[in-house]
């Protein structure tokens, strides 16, 4: 298997977040990954919100990585996001109530990453998370983890 690593240093400075979301979709499609794809959707998503949390959170600058794992046939099979920042602070998932405009991310990231965690990194941490690439199967079919669904 073939691993390309691409990194990013982000300022901690919220026009970043747009800055890495650019960057992201850039990287992946020189990897072939279509604009269109849902992996591109959902990491582009995932790559704002981690990359808010590192620059909201912190206050410091963070290391944005991309991860893609390459299958037999050359194309990409999974895609790891990976943020490292200097902040020994664990990341907490909260419960956003009604009209709150924040503390949501970490439950976005749980519930569109196939698997994603943390891990303290020298006097920081890395937050992670990994998407599986879908492939399509026919009309209105996708095949994720062995299985076909139809698209509704």
């Amino acid at each position: 298997m073939q691993v390309l690593q691409v990194q990013l240093e982000i300022r901690p400075d919220p026009a970043e977040v747009g800055r890495a979301r650019r960057w992201a979709r850039s990287r992946l499609a020189g990897s072939g990954i279509r604009a269109d794809e849902p992996l591109a959707e959902t990491l582009t998503l995932l790559v704002s919100e981690l990359a808010t949390n590192a620059v909201v959170h912190t206050g410091r600058p963070a290391m944005l990585r991309l991860l893609m794992c390459g299958l037999r046939d050359g194309s990409i099979g999974t895609v790891r996001l990976e943020v490292v920042d200097t902040s020994a602070c664990p990341p907490t998932p909260r419960c956003a109530e009604g009209d709150e405009t924040d503390g949501r991310g970490l439950a976005l990231v749980e519930g569109l990453a196939d698997r994603w965690g943390w891990s303290p990194e020298g006097v920081g941490k890395r937050i992670w998370c990994e998407l599986d690439r879908v492939a399509v199967t026919g009309v209105g079919a996708v095949a994720r983890g062995g299985l076909a669904y139809g698209v509704v």
